[in-house]
């Protein structure tokens, strides 16, 4: 519940501070004392966009400062989302178990919202306040006339079974519409994959039969190059072996041995001493032949051998032109098109097995919206009876509303359609019904849209039967109703007054009003004042007591607050309310 409210510096409110107590708190004041200011306070603790026009004349800032009681009676967290945006931003509760939100807007339109005592984004410390707060003004009854609100307020009658039913239902159709659209992109995609898949098959194919290995462009490089002037490197190599090893007494290894001979016959000891280096020089030199000797051996007899690795390279370099620098990214881009190729090679079995899919999903869809659309008939009528109920007790003689759902109807190339009661739908985010709110006159009237057929005062009457009925007995929100009651009075706004009196047990209701009818039901009663100090208006907040509430409804009656007259229709009037409520 909403324990305290302190604004400063908002409209023509200087400052001012209201505590608030369970059950019904209503709001009065003369026209243009503020009281809109303060359901306009609790709209910006709710996360409302901050409009600097709203800060008052000479204020550097408006702040808006409201303390919520978060846990019942025991002590504990009642609401899940509530436990979860307090433990994610750091938020702290104070030890009564309360949380204290916080809300300026400065003249030049920046904005800051505290939950806690921790900085948060506006929109968390709106979830949190939004979570055990509602506010219905007149907005609220032009959303009525939508037929996605009605469908909503349906849904909420509907309880956990509907809320389960659409949950199943928007997971369904989510997987279904994301099947369509891969199915959508496949098909426009159709030629283009085909085409795709032709190329990469040519070139896996051009690769294959080249057959490249890894670094083969590198070494046919060297061979060609030593290849191309394979005579001077013969007749080098030859006569370096023949110098080396030839058969002639003049060759390398023949003298090294014969200096070893000389050196190991010598009496020197100096001589003799060379004999390792001479041996060591001489295996060196015998290694040297042997390599000559190899490498001779691996040229080719003639040039042939060159054309044949010159086609080769001339194959490599074709291949690497196309597809990659050198011959590694070649291969590399064959390895790569295969994978691709196994994803696209055959687009129309890709797509028959999409089309396979969605048909599946469709029937998905189509169970889920199907039992959606059950409940909320059977949720309908009865919905429908309670309202009605409220409608007699609050006036409206013998209306009626009457609550239709049918499914939605889809256009011939609509490719959200489904089937559900043997009717073609659409099927929407939140379902394939049409939920419709009409009203009855009399009994045996054709029923008409409440848009085209409710008066102000008649919505306003439903939008409070539809309150009644839609709260749940131990939900224990704020609600907040911003005159509501507009367009109506003498008896029907008696009646409004019990109602609220009655929403009061299981809620705490807050309402802002100008009719006497409805403030006497109310359990507190807070008036806001206004006085002008030279060119500005100020208004101040404070709680009545039962002598200074009587003198309000009499100038509410008529403005006759200090009359004898006055003073006693507003007693009788308080004295009625008192009573009906005590009875109740």
């Amino acid at each position: 519940m909403l324990e305290e409210l302190s604004i400063t510096g908002l409209g023509v409110i200087e400052e001012a501070q209201a505590r608030f107590h369970p059950g019904f708190t209503v709001l009065t004041g003369e026209t243009g004392a503020g009281k809109t200011m303060i359901v306009t306070s609790l709209h910006l603790l709710s996360g409302a966009r901050a409009d600097a026009t709203r800060v008052r004349t000479g204020s550097a800032k408006a702040i808006v400062e409201g303390r919520f009681r978060l846990a019942n009676a025991e002590g504990v967290q009642k609401d899940p989302v509530v436990a979860d945006i307090l433990d994610s931003t750091g938020a702290e509760l104070d030890d009564d178990d309360t949380v204290i939100a916080v809300r300026s807007v400065s003249a030049d339109g920046r904005s800051r919202a505290h939950l806690g005592g921790r900085s948060v984004p506006v929109g968390v410390m709106g979830q949190l306040t939004t979570a055990v707060l509602a506010i219905h003004g007149q907005n609220d009854q032009l959303r009525l006339l939508r037929p996605e609100h009605q469908r909503a307020a349906l849904d909420t009658f509907g309880g956990s079974k509907a809320a389960s039913a659409l949950e199943a239902y928007r997971k369904a159709r989510t997987a279904w519409v994301d099947i369509l659209d891969e199915l959508d992109a496949r098909r426009a995609n159709y030629r283009e994959l085909a085409q795709e898949a032709d190329r990469l098959r040519f070139g896996i194919d051009e690769i294959t039969a080249v057959d490249p290995l890894p670094g083969e462009d590198e070494e046919l490089t060297a061979t060609i190059r030593r290849l191309s002037d394979l005579e001077s490197i013969r007749g080098a190599a030859d006569q370096a072996h023949h110098i080396v090893a030839g058969d002639s007494g003049s060759s390398v290894i023949e003298g090294l041995g014969s200096v070893r001979t000389l050196l190991e016959g010598a009496a020197d000891d100096t001589l003799r001493g060379l004999v390792p280096r001479v041996s060591e020089a001489l295996t060196v030199i015998t290694d040297v032949g042997a390599e000559l000797t190899a490498f001779t051996s691996s040229l080719p007899a003639d040039a042939d051998e060159l054309d044949k690795l010159l086609a080769r390279q001339a194959e490599l370099k074709s291949l690497v032109r196309k597809y990659a620098p050198d011959v590694d990214g070649v291969i590399d881009w064959r390895h790569k098109a295969q994978a691709r190729l196994a994803e696209i090679e055959d687009p129309r079995a890709s797509i028959e097995e999409l089309e396979s899919a969605a048909a599946t999903a469709l029937e998905k869809v189509e169970v889920a919206a199907a039992k959606l659309h059950t409940l909320r008939v059977k949720a309908a009528s009865s919905m429908a009876d309670k309202v009605s109920k409220e409608l007699k007790g609050l006036a409206m003689g013998d209306s009626a509303l009457a609550v239709s759902v049918s499914p939605e109807p889809a256009s011939p190339e609509d490719r959200l359609a489904i089937t559900v009661d043997g009717t073609r739908a659409h099927a929407g985010a939140d379902g394939a019904d049409k939920v419709e709110f009409a009203l009855v006159a009399h009994p045996g009237a054709t029923p008409l849209p409440i848009a085209k057929s409710a008066s102000g005062g008649e919505l306003s009457r439903v939008m409070l039967a539809l309150e009644v009925v839609l709260a749940a007995p131990t939900s224990g929100s704020v609600m907040v109703f911003d005159e509501v009651d507009a367009g109506v009075g003498g008896r029907a706004a008696v009646e409004i007054g019990k109602r609220l009196s009655r929403l009061a047990r299981a809620h705490q209701v807050i309402v802002v009003t100008h009719l006497p009818q409805v403030a006497a039901f109310a359990d507190n009663h807070l008036v806001i004042g206004k006085s002008k100090k030279g060119a500005l208006v100020t208004s101040s907040v404070r709680t009545l007591d039962r002598d200074e509430r009587v003198a309000e409804l009499a100038r509410m009656l008529a403005g006759l607050g200090e009359s004898d007259t006055g003073r006693a229709h507003a007693e009788e009037l308080l004295a009625t309310a008192e009573a009906e409520r005590a009875a109740h």
